[in-house]
C-alpha cells in the first residue's frame, strides 16, 4: 500500500471517528436540553405552589414576615421583618395609581401588591415576560456559573410566588446584586402596569 493510500485511509478512519464523536455530543446535548427544560418546568411550577398560610394571615392571604414561603423548606427563602428593610419603593402607573410596594433588605426583594387590585397570575405578561424570561433567565446564568464553580449554590438567584388562589399577593426573590435589582424594578413595573391595563380593559 502506497504512502498517500495510507494516509487516506488514516483520513477517513479519522473521520468516521469524528463523525461518532460529533454524534455522540449532539445525543448529550439532547439529553441535557431535555433535562434543563424538565427543570424549569419543575421550578415554574414550584413558584406557583400555594403557600403555608397560619390563621391570622389567612384572610389576606400573605406570610408573617418571619415564614416561609412555598412547601419545600430546603429551596426557599424566608420574608424578613419589615423592621429589618433596608428601602421601601412604591411602584406606580403614570397616572399615580399604586401597583405595588418594594421593600429592600440585603440581597432579598419583597414585593406586596396593592390590596386594592387582584392581579391574577394567569393574566399575560406576568408568566411568559416576568417569570419565564426574567426571572428563570437570572436562574439558569447562575446555574450556568455554578456549573463553572464561579458562583456558590447558595447564592443562585432564587424566587416564590405568595398567592391566595389564582391571586398574586407578594413575589418574594432572594440573591441579587444591584444590577439584578435595577432590571428587577424595571420589570416588575412593566409587567404589573400592563397587566392593570388589561384588567381595567375588562371590568
Amino acid at each position: 500500500m502506497s504512502d498517500d493510500e495510507e494516509r487516506i485511509k488514516r483520513l477517513v478512519e479519522f473521520k468516521k471517528r469524528l463523525e461518532d464523536k460529533i454524534e455522540k455530543l449532539h445525543s448529550e446535548l439532547e439529553d441535557s436540553q431535555v433535562m434543563l427544560e424538565t427543570i424549569n418546568s419543575i421550578l415554574l411550577e414550584k413558584g406557583f405552589k400555594r403557600p403555608r398560610v397560619t390563621e391570622e394571615s389567612s384572610k389576606i392571604g400573605v406570610l408573617h414576615p418571619t415564614e416561609r414561603v412555598g412547601e419545600d423548606e430546603s429551596e426557599l427563602s424566608t420574608i424578613k421583618p419589615r423592621t429589618e428593610v433596608d428601602s421601601v419603593t412604591p411602584l406606580q402607573t403614570t397616572s399615580g395609581e399604586l401597583l405595588a410596594n418594594l421593600y429592600v433588605a440585603e440581597d432579598q426583594l419583597r414585593v406586596v401588591l396593592a390590596e386594592d387590585k387582584d392581579f391574577n397570575f394567569n393574566t399575560p405578561p406576568f408568566t411568559h415576560f416576568l417569570l419565564e424570561r426574567v426571572l428563570l433567565k437570572m436562574q439558569d446564568r447562575d446555574n450556568e456559573l455554578a456549573r463553572a464553580g464561579q458562583l456558590p449554590l447558595d447564592r443562585i438567584l432564587c424566587y416564590n410566588i405568595v398567592r391566595e388562589g389564582d391571586i398574586i399577593r407578594e413575589i418574594v426573590i432572594k440573591n441579587m446584586d444591584a444590577e439584578r435589582l435595577k432590571e428587577l424594578k424595571s420589570s416588575i413595573r412593566w409587567t404589573l402596569e400592563k397587566m392593570y391595563e388589561k384588567m381595567k380593559n375588562q371590568s
